[in-house]
Formats: C-alpha cells, structure tokens, sequence
C-alpha cells in the first residue's frame, strides 16, 4: 500500500497513471476517488477531507464522514495538492504516517485503508524551498513518478493517435482510419 507522488506539466496524463496504477491493484475493484485540491475551498479542505462530528462548528447538524472514510478500502486522488494549504499538509503528513484520521471536532481516532496518489504540476523544488509545499510531506510519498512532457517523448505520439483514432471510430460506430506518414510528421514536429 504505497502512497505515490506523480509530478508533471499540465496534460502530460497524472491522472491516467493514477488511475492505472489503481486499476492493476488489489484496490481495483473498490472506489478511486478523484479530488481537485484547488476546488475546494481552503475554509473546507479540512472538514472535506476529514470530516466533522454533529455540533464541531456552526452550522454542523449531523455527523459527515470525510472523502478518506468515503474512500476506505480504494484509491485517493488528490490532485493538485501543492497547492493544498500547509495546515492540511500537516494533517495529511499524520494520515499518511500513522495510517488514520480524527473528525473535526472528535475525540476518537479512526483507523484507514486507502491508497493515496497525489499529483502536481509545480515545480516541487522550488515550493519545497518557498515553504508552501512541505518537505516532510513530501519525503512521506513511498514512490515518486515524474512524467516528462509529450515533446520530451515524441515516440508516444503516434501510439496517442491510434489511441484516438480509435476511441473516436468507436465513439461514432466507424471503421478506424489511420493518419498519413505526412500527417504524423507534422504532428511529431509540432
């Protein structure tokens, strides 16, 4: 059960990898659960991720589990997460330490069972030495993946373009139609 940490320029397929590593996992028939770091609100993250007991704060009339107990058993997605806010880091830090979360306003610690893959598009090195990407945290991740862009890998293309080709020709209920060498050139160029 290793937690891994996949680095990459936008678009360069982070979550494709996460979800494959999933897939050919004894995890793979429980939930991947993808979460966008960025999109929750930094006053939420916490009670998200975690939860919160019934009376933790205002506005909290019943007991919410948090996205980790909803993910138990499975995959954690957590996409983005340099961007999550250090105080997180910190609570994520302990989760991927002792392998257990504690509820916003409880007193009982729960034990988990749940892969974490987290991904980022920044530059680590420099938001480790900035401060806004924890050092410790970052060390915590048993596996680190960085994924080079497409120009640094340009014999991927044209195993990409059959890929959507074909997904295209299925898509639309058509034969698969290949792409001319002229036509591949000027991709692998681009």
């Amino acid at each position: 059960n290793y937690s891994v940490l996949i680095s990459g320029e936008s678009g360069t397929g982070k979550e494709l990898i996460a979800r494959a590593i999933h897939h050919h996992s004894p995890r793979k028939d429980k939930i991947f659960l993808p979460i966008n770091c960025v999109a929750l609100p930094a006053e939420l993250v916490e009670s998200e991720l975690f939860g919160y007991e019934k009376g933790a704060f205002t506005g909290a009339t019943a007991t919410k589990p948090g996205l980790f107990e909803v993910a138990e058993g499975g995959t954690i997605f957590l996409d983005e997460i340099a961007d999550m806010p250090t105080v997180i880091q910190a609570k994520l830090l302990r989760t991927l330490e002792q392998k257990e979360i504690m509820r916003i306003g409880g007193s009982t610690v729960r034990a988990i069972d749940v892969r974490v893959i987290a991904a980022t598009n920044k530059d680590l090195k420099k938001s480790l030495a900035s401060g806004q990407f924890r050092e410790d945290l970052f060390y915590r991740f048993d596996v680190q993946i960085l994924i080079p862009p497409l120009r640094d890998r340009k014999e991927d293309i044209p195993l990409l373009v059959s890929a959507f080709l074909e997904e295209i020709a299925r898509e639309n209920q058509q034969p698969t139609k290949g792409v001319s060498q002229k036509g591949l050139k000027a991709l692998m160029d681009y």
